[in-house]
Formats: structure tokens, sequence, C-alpha cells
């Protein structure tokens, strides 16, 4: 290759690797495999799958609990009430420990995972959100663009990650569930999750679920009876979906993706 065809081709590269740096990000769609019952009364704040149950936290004030729910029945199998003031927010398991975080009351609360019996309490600075569980370290969101990292025996904060889309902070996340490798989150008051590379905080894809879960009008308060709730089966790589007070719980699979526009 000559001097001039040398030179060309390290500009044609140069420029396909500046689009590349710009390119859309694909968005994913969704096809319903399976429609499972859930409780409308259920203000759904954090939601997992392990061993054939889902344990389901709830908020407000006067009606927060912790739940480990018959996934075929929507039956609650087992409770425990968070009385007031606390607001319940996100749970996620680990080893024989459940974690519940409040939201304003800058405390979490820790249970056994198989009685729900009290073992402790554990504080932390802002709000919380939600919480996941990739087998050795906690993640948990305060409704901000940065996802806490936490150490699950002494629950103190080792790192965070900062969450961006295309270079712009995204803000709002909200239920945490962690998917091979990676964190699904849901953004608050949207039907959009992201999918974040953990060691980069770079939304990777979005899943688009518009058109998922009850009409407007068709619960008690629109407005907030939102999308909210992710849950992974990694055994048999199954995801499910709902909302605050939805009477469904969607198992889906992920379609396409297209590019964002």
């Amino acid at each position: 290759m000559d001097r001039m065809n040398l030179r060309l081709g390290l500009v044609l590269l140069s420029l396909l690797a500046a689009a590349g740096a710009h390119a859309a990000l694909p968005v994913y769609g969704y096809r319903v495999v399976r429609e499972l019952p859930h409780d409308t009364q259920a203000y759904t704040e954090g939601l997992f799958y392990l061993d054939g149950r889902f344990y389901e936290s709830t908020g407000t004030v006067g009606a927060s609990d912790i739940r480990e729910v018959d996934p075929a029945t929507g039956r609650v199998l087992r409770r425990r009430a968070l009385p007031p003031p606390d607001y319940g927010e996100g749970i996620a398991a680990w080893k024989n420990r459940l974690y519940e975080l409040t939201w304003q009351s800058g405390h979490g609360y820790i249970y056994d995972l198989k009685t729900f019996a009290p073992l402790g309490s554990f504080t932390y600075p802002g709000e919380g959100w939600a919480l996941t569980c990739d087998g050795s370290r906690l993640y948990m969101s305060d409704g901000s663009a940065d996802i806490r990292v936490l150490d699950p025996v002494t629950l103190d904060e080792t790192a965070r990650i900062h969450v961006t889309a295309e270079g712009a902070p995204v803000e709002r996340l909200n239920e945490l569930e962690w998917v091979k490798g990676e964190l699904y989150a849901n953004v608050w008051l949207t039907s959009r999750i992201a999918r974040i590379d953990p060691a980069s905080g770079k939304v990777t894809a979005w899943i688009d679920l518009g058109g998922l879960g009850p009409k407007p009008g068709e619960t008690a308060d629109p407005a907030n009876d939102v999308l909210n709730g992710i849950a992974y089966d990694a055994e048999h790589d199954r995801l499910f979906v709902t909302g605050k007070r939805w009477p469904t719980i969607y198992q889906i699979e992920l379609t396409g993706p297209s590019l964002q526009r």
C-alpha cells in the first residue's frame, strides 16, 4: 500500500470509529410468554425470584411489607409488615439474609430469608430506592444517576457506578435486577428499562415495554401505578416484569433490537 492509500485508510478508520462512538443505542422490544396473577393492593417497590417463589416489597406508609409469593396463584405465603413511619423500598437476598431499604428514613433492615425474622438494621445517607445482588455485592439505587455498591457483610459503600446513556446521566434509576452480568434498571415514570454495564456505568441498550400493563384509568392511581418490578430466574433464563398495583406479572422474552432514533 502506498502512502496516499495508507493515509486514506487511516482517515476512513478514524471516521468509522467516530461514527461508532455516536451510534444510536439498540432498543429491544418484548413478547409476552406468560401472565401470572399479582396483588392489585401491592405497591411494588422491589421484586426478585428465588427457588420457585417471588419475593416482593411494597411501599407507602402503613401498607409496606415484605412477602413471599406463589407465582402460579399470586397467593402470599408469608409476609412481614413494616410499621409506620417507614416506607418500604427495594429488597435483595444474599445467602440466608434478606435486605430491605426504606425510602427517606435513612435506614434499612436485615431479615432471615427463610423466616423473615429480624436480624438487624443498617444506615445510609440519602434516599433508598432499590436493591439487587450479584452474589457477592449489593447494588443500591437512590433516585439519582448513581448506583451504590455495598458490601453485604458490613453494608458499607465500597464504590459508585455513574450511569450514562450516550454521555448523558440517566436519572431516576429505580428497581434493579442483576441479569447475566448486567444491571437492569427501571427508569421511574417511563416504560423503559436500562441495561447497564456495571464496569463502565454505560447503558448498552434499552428495553421498551410500552403498551404493557393496564391501560390508563384501569388502576386506582394511574399517575403512580407505573412499571416497577424486574425479576430474573437464572436457572431457567426467565425474565419477569410488573408494576405498582398491576394485576399481572408478565414473563417476557426480548425481541429485536432496533436502533434508537
